[in-house]
């Protein structure tokens, strides 16, 4: 089969051929039809991610398709079922054999490329704002990457979920695309008093926080007392350091999120927020945004986008 995968930590992907084996106790064959990338294979591709599998290893961290075999002991799935599944990498192929358990059985009528967008990106936000930061309504939400494959989500979910939604992204047509997924405010990253801005709104009660660097500080100052800041990640490259005073004097709470370590020692976390996103989904509240799609022979222009932040929403690899 064919696979987009790396030799060693660093060195450039390629589109290669090898021979994969037969399911293990516990896991099914996944022919692949699509798999939704994210920021996080950048990282897997340099060795910089939580997980560091020995490599060679396959990139791609969520996939959606059709089961085409059962290992050993495997119940509840069968031969024939569409389903989504997530793990650390192996979705940037035409086949590949994921624990029975990390898969959900998709709706009737949801396409391949939608479910592939679907899970991390839907479920980071779900469990970040709802499991994790307990966002109420009414609550003023700042979220920084908002035009972004995961951002954007969280623009949905929270005005799904009755917050006044404030989106910082850089530039019009970014902002744009945050507005129609729900935001009340526009910030424009590139602006230099984002501070002010936020706090001319009122500040913020929550913050989900997907860049680092400069904007973690400005929204972390803008943060009202008692307010939760979600530590998504850190697209600029830039880890930010958080005076702990500041932490004491306004009550402030800092939550870092790492979806996919649920997986392991609490995994009926994920189980039931994408059981809650996929009936969002069926009743058409949810709305997954693909930017672009590429074959799997074009990954790395994918992937490329990624890295320049080009997209706005989600970036799909498709499998024939």
């Amino acid at each position: 089969m064919r696979a987009f995968r790396i030799a060693a930590y660093d060195a450039p992907p390629e589109l290669v051929e090898f021979d994969l084996p037969p399911p293990g106790p516990g896991e099914i064959r996944l022919k692949i039809e699509a798999c939704g990338l994210n920021f996080a294979d950048l990282l897997m591709a340099r060795g910089r991610y939580q997980e560091r599998p020995e490599p060679p290893v396959t990139l791609g961290m969520e996939m959606a398709g059709t089961v085409s075999a059962l290992g050993e002991g495997v119940t509840g799935l069968t031969v024939g079922d569409r389903v989504a599944a997530q793990n650390s990498h192996g979705g940037l192929a035409e086949e590949a054999n994921v624990r029975a358990d990390w898969c959900v059985r998709l709706p009737d009528d949801m396409p391949a490329s939608d479910a592939a967008a679907f899970q991390i990106a839907y479920g980071t936000s779900h469990v970040a704002l709802d499991y994790r930061a307990r966002l109420q309504p009414g609550e003023r939400l700042v979220v920084t990457g908002a035009a972004g494959g995961v951002g954007l989500t969280a623009v949905e979910i929270g005005a799904l979920m009755g917050a006044e939604v404030v989106a910082i992204a850089r530039g019009e047509e970014k902002l744009e695309v945050a507005r129609q997924a729900g935001a009340t405010h526009l910030i424009d990253a590139r602006s230099l008093d984002i501070r002010e801005q936020i706090k001319a709104l009122g500040g913020a009660d929550v913050v989900y926080e997907a860049v680092g660097g400069d904007l973690f500080t400005q929204c972390f100052r803008a943060t009202n007392p008692d307010g939760r800041i979600l530590a998504i990640g850190f697209a600029s490259g830039e880890v930010p350091q958080i005076p702990a005073n500041h932490l004491l004097v306004k009550n402030l709470t800092v939550i870092g999120l790492y979806w996919g370590g649920y997986r392991v020692h609490r995994p009926k976390v994920l189980t039931d927020s994408l059981a809650q996103l996929f009936r969002w989904y069926e009743e058409g509240r949810l709305h997954p945004r693909i930017s672009q799609q590429f074959p799997l022979d074009r990954a790395a222009d994918g992937l490329e986008m990624l890295r320049l932040r080009k997209s706005t929403g989600k970036v799909v690899v498709t499998v024939p």
